[in-house]
């Protein structure tokens, strides 16, 4: 697959000092990195290249691009260096039509992704979820328009799985869900392994229609084969889940979401959002387990539904991650003990005319992304033709420290983020 040209970089100046590691690491002989150094030396010195860059400097020689694209890298950057670079990864749509961006907010510099094979018989990808292990970048299920479904004109889920590889710079289809699905609850377990749970067939274009299911998969990365677990306790779409690790048993948990459908004069459907959440404990041998229900997380009133929702881990407690949640311009903090939202702050800068937040986390920090120029829905609507995306404006939140703290940057994309649609994940390369 031939990669995309990289765009100009706006990075910002920093200084790096490494002192002299001793390294043992697997490089051809043949091949000369930097001339005049010793190979070892030249390898540690190519490896604090950021990510970010080193697509635009594979093309410098043959020796560059092999060692850029070898494993002997993220050794040494992991290992020796104990150096991993934090880089959020944003799908502004479908990624068979548009690519990828990786942002390096320590360098401030944005690098193209390749799109995901394309099928010619689908279109509009949404919905699905993307997730990173180790070098590898999941984008799994979604909603899109199959021409070959009837009527033609309605949203079906999708049960592809796909596979970036950092190491290739490539794509790869995986072996598909049992179950088609999108709008779904995921995670990453313990033991190579993915979760999804729930999910439907919604798709933007249908503000309250599609299906909803209650199947429950495992990925098994190393067999490359999903199997079916127990069942939710009910109908959920919408959902959001994560994995709460522990030694000997852990917790796959599915919060929120929308479970049955009413209608309004027997004529517009409604969501009946669910406030309460359950939790699947499993043993990490097995990776078997049974769903225990948890109760509502709110009372009646309190609000309508779960807000986005991002999971810390916090490295000092294992099996305590900070769970915090996005509504509208506070942050909630859930507390499992209580099964209860507490409120943890709020955003500094609002969002102006109702416009959503991209809520993500990166490197243990709350990322809250908007648009510095920020525009009204209903003046773009009337126009037809859009300019570009213009200025990220990323708040930054700290939660051990609970300090805030902005980052702005240029978007790379040719339109302007719909942060209710794009898809973002985190990725430690």
């Amino acid at each position: 697959m031939t990669e995309p040209e990289p765009p100009p970089f706006s990075s910002a100046s920093a200084s790096a000092s490494a002192s002299v590691v001793e390294v043992e690491v697997e490089i051809d002989e043949s091949l000369t990195l930097i001339p005049g150094l010793p190979k070892d030396v030249a390898a540690l010195i190519l490896s604090l290249i950021p990510y970010s860059h080193q697509a635009r400097l594979k093309a410098t020689c043959k020796s560059w691009r092999l060692f850029l694209s070898s494993k002997t890298l993220r050794r040494l950057r992991r290992r020796e260096l104990c150096s991993q670079s934090h880089l959020l990864c944003i799908f502004p749509q479908d990624p068979s039509l548009e690519s990828p961006f990786l942002f390096d907010r320590d360098n401030l510099a944005w690098a193209p992704l390749p799109t995901t094979p394309p099928n010619p018989h689908t279109y509009g990808l949404c919905n699905f979820t993307s997730l990173s292990i180790g070098a590898h970048l999941y984008v799994l299920g979604g909603s899109l328009f199959d021409t070959r479904s009837f009527p033609i004109d309605r949203p079906s889920p999708s049960s592809s799985t796909f596979r970036f590889d950092f190491t290739t710079h490539s794509w790869e289809s995986l072996a598909p869900m049992i179950h088609a699905r999108g709008s779904f609850a995921c995670a990453a377990g313990s033991n190579n392994h993915i979760l999804v749970a729930g999910g439907g067939s919604r798709h933007p274009v249908f503000s309250a229609a599609g299906t909803r299911m209650n199947s429950v998969e495992r990925y098994d990365i190393g067999k490359n084969e999903w199997v079916e677990l127990e069942r939710l306790p009910g109908m959920r779409a919408g959902c959001v889940g994560f994995v709460v690790e522990k030694e000997e048993k852990s917790g796959f948990w599915v919060m929120g979401g929308y479970g049955e459908e009413r209608t309004i004069g027997g004529v517009f459907p409604v969501d009946e959002y669910c406030r309460d959440a359950v939790v699947m404990q499993f043993n990490n041998s097995t990776g078997c387990g049974n769903w225990r229900e948890v109760g509502d997380m709110w009372e009646q009133g309190e609000r309508v539904r779960v807000g986005k929702i991002v999971v810390v881990e916090d490295h000092e407690r294992s099996g305590h991650p900070g769970v915090f949640m996005l509504d509208g311009n506070h942050i909630f903090r859930y507390d499992m003990a209580s099964n209860r939202w507490q409120e943890e702050s709020h955003v500094p800068k609002k969002n102006p005319h109702n416009s959503a937040f991209g809520f993500v986390e990166l490197d243990g920090e709350l990322h809250v992304l908007t648009l510095l120029n920020a525009f009204d829905p209903q003046e773009t609507r009337r126009k037809r033709h859009h300019k570009r995306a213009g200025t990220l404006y990323i708040q930054i939140y700290h939660p051990k420290k609970k300090t805030w703290r902005t980052l702005i940057t240029k978007s790379p994309f040719p339109h302007r983020l719909d942060f209710n649609t794009a898809v973002m994940c985190s990725i430690r390369l």
